[in-house]
């Protein structure tokens, strides 16, 4: 099960096809519609170069939940207590 909770963006009240994910109180990323090129695009405000996309907006979402999880074992040595 995601730990990301996706939200749909909206102005003035109108839906947009963008989704928000946060975990807790932090954006982590979001998902936006390209319709000139027909996918859906992900990104994220922790790292400036990352982004990908997928043929669905569920593709795109797993896409992202993908690549954060690997990009996170990075900083695993760092939380991890010392014996």
């Amino acid at each position: 099960m995601s730990k990301i909770q996706w939200r749909q963006d909206r102005v003035a009240g109108v839906p947009l096809n963008r989704y928000v994910g946060v975990v807790g109180t932090v954006e982590v990323g979001s998902v936006d519609y390209d319709g000139s090129n027909r996918f859906w695009i992900w990104s994220t405000p922790l790292q400036e170069d990352a982004w990908g996309y997928g043929t669905t907006e569920e593709a795109a979402k797993a896409a992202f939940e993908t690549w954060l999880t690997q990009w996170l074992e990075n900083f695993r040595p760092f939380f991890q207590l010392d014996p």
